[in-house]
């Protein structure tokens, strides 16, 4: 009896089975790289959901092409080191998805893996969310700031300026921290503290079940990949296929808040403002503004993020576990 207690397979890794000092210094360095590799999908997306219809770019490969060619590298990443203090709210956010799982499954009765993601993902969310906001509205803000001085296309730094709320001189942009430091100072001159959570509500709307969503469908495409597979299939090559179909399934349900929440945190306005200007200026299109590129960077990020998060589980293990978690 005890032998095969010892060598059942454990499908999910919680947290108590891991050793905190591997796992967290590794997470943040996981963070950072993944960061690295998506920002430039993300930014994308923003520009595409806060412009007016197609005036500036077509889609997501004429912004990746006009973006690289007018403002080069330097442009893809424009606020990426802000974005980079993400990997905190991050943190936080898996630990309390981790800590949430933990209790549900030693005082619930929930036996369904699902419900207990759905749960714990959309609680994180809150916590996540509470601390992401803010830099989410600065980052916005630097993302669409072009390179006025180094353009070969003077009408689309023109369009792309007339979609700014705020202007950051150019002897600021030159300076380490100028931009980063006009566009809080300027958020704080118009809307006040309060303007550092423009759209929170609308945030939590939509990552609270965009994460509980994502989350739940990646156990049941999991389940469903490991019954039909062969033992032989790699666990974490499962893994690293579910997230993807995970975050393709929830980008597309949630589309719609994700651009009211852009437009929100960018232009300021209220909800039912934002949306009747969309409807106006959109039809039912504005659904499927930024879409392609948030699929983009859904597929992107979950396998990335799966890998990662995965693989850094797997090599923070307690002893007594490994023999009983499959790579």
């Amino acid at each position: 009896m005890m032998d095969s207690i010892e060598t059942e397979e454990i499908r999910v890794v919680e947290m108590y089975m891991m050793d905190k000092r591997k796992y967290y210094p590794l997470t943040v360095l996981s963070g950072f790289t993944i960061r690295g590799i998506l920002y430039p999908f993300g930014l994308i997306k923003t520009r595409l959901q806060i412009q007016v219809g197609q005036e500036i770019y077509k889609g997501t490969f004429d912004a990746f092409v006009k973006i690289s060619r007018n403002e080069g590298a330097q442009g893809l990443y424009r606020g990426f080191w802000v974005n980079c203090a993400h990997i905190f709210p991050s943190l936080a956010y898996i630990t309390t998805y981790e800590k949430i799982r933990d209790y549900l499954r030693m005082n619930t009765n929930l036996n369904t893996s699902q419900i207990k993601s759905f749960i714990s993902g959309g609680l994180a969310s809150i916590v996540g969310q509470t601390l992401t906001v803010p830099l989410d509205i600065v980052t916005q803000h630097i993302m669409l700031l072009g390179n006025e001085k180094n353009s070969s296309e003077v009408n689309v730094q023109k369009k792309l300026k007339s979609l700014q709320r705020i202007h950051v001189p150019p002897e600021m942009r030159t300076s380490r921290f100028g931009t980063v430091s006009t566009v809080i100072r300027e958020v704080y001159r118009q809307d006040g503290i309060l303007g550092f959570y423009k759209g929170y509500f609308v945030s939590l709307a939509l990552f609270a079940p965009n994460s509980g969503l994502w989350w739940m469908f990646y156990d049941t495409y999991s389940d469903k990949l490991q019954d039909a597979l062969p033992d032989w299939v790699p666990r974490l090559a499962i893994h690293c296929v579910s997230a993807p179909c995970a975050g393709v399934t929830a980008a597309v349900i949630t589309n719609s808040l994700d651009v009211i929440r852009a437009r929100i945190q960018v232009e300021g306005k209220c909800f039912h403002v934002t949306l009747e200007r969309l409807w106006k200026e959109e039809g039912f299109s504005f659904v499927f503004k930024g879409l392609s590129a948030r699929i983009v960077q859904s597929v992107v990020f979950s396998f990335f993020i799966m890998l990662g998060y995965e693989s850094l589980k797997r090599w923070s293990l307690k002893d007594e576990y490994k023999g009983q978690v499959r790579w």
